[in-house]
């Protein structure tokens, strides 16, 4: 009968320590240090939420900077790549029409790399810098902004533009929601 109850004991307490006071801890140290981060990264604008700088939103007006493709239609809950390899037709098919529809879109026969793979979550929310300076012009005529204004918008761009983090890990990046919040303040437009 001992060893019964010194197995029920043992998984009593290491079921409390581990399921129940190591989570609440950490969720506290989390919220004490890392405020902003551990409330999910929320971004407002005039007091409204506008979404997560850790998830990408669809952005399909031409006034806006347009974020990388997503096998899951940007959501959340069922984030996850697409799963084709080089092999599928379906991949080339994709591959294809986003090509031809940045082409068509931005004019440039250069379409950098992240602008035609869905990312690995679905839902990544950055893009390249050359990828955001390759849509600026087609941002700026779509606001209707003056050769001076479109300078700006393009100053926006690299002032948004972060580095990679401790300075080697991964790659510069502009977050796409934060970038659009931003145009939205400068250079306000009519919605339809």
């Amino acid at each position: 009968m001992k060893p019964i109850r010194t197995a029920i004991i043992v998984f009593v307490f290491w079921t409390i320590l581990v399921g129940g006071i190591y989570p609440l801890f950490m969720t506290g140290v989390g919220a004490l240090f890392f405020p902003h981060q551990a409330q999910g990264s929320l971004v407002s604008s005039n007091g409204k939420l506008q979404g997560s700088s850790l998830m990408a939103q669809a952005f399909s007006a031409d006034r806006y900077f347009h974020e990388r493709p997503s096998s899951t239609s940007y959501d959340p809950s069922s984030s996850g790549a697409s799963n084709q390899g080089y092999t599928s037709a379906q991949l080339k098919k994709d591959f294809d029409q986003r090509k031809a529809d940045w082409q068509k879109s931005t004019g440039s026969a250069e379409a950098p790399i992240e602008m035609l793979y869905s990312s690995g979550s679905g839902v990544d929310p950055d893009i390249s810098p050359r990828a955001a300076e390759l849509q600026a012009p087609v941002v700026a005529a779509a606001r209707h902004l003056s050769a001076a204004q479109a300078a700006q918008l393009l100053d926006m761009v690299r002032t948004h533009e972060k580095q990679p983090q401790l300075g080697f890990l991964g790659e510069p990046r502009v977050n796409v929601l934060s970038l659009n919040l931003a145009v939205d303040a400068v250079f306000p437009v009519a919605t339809p």
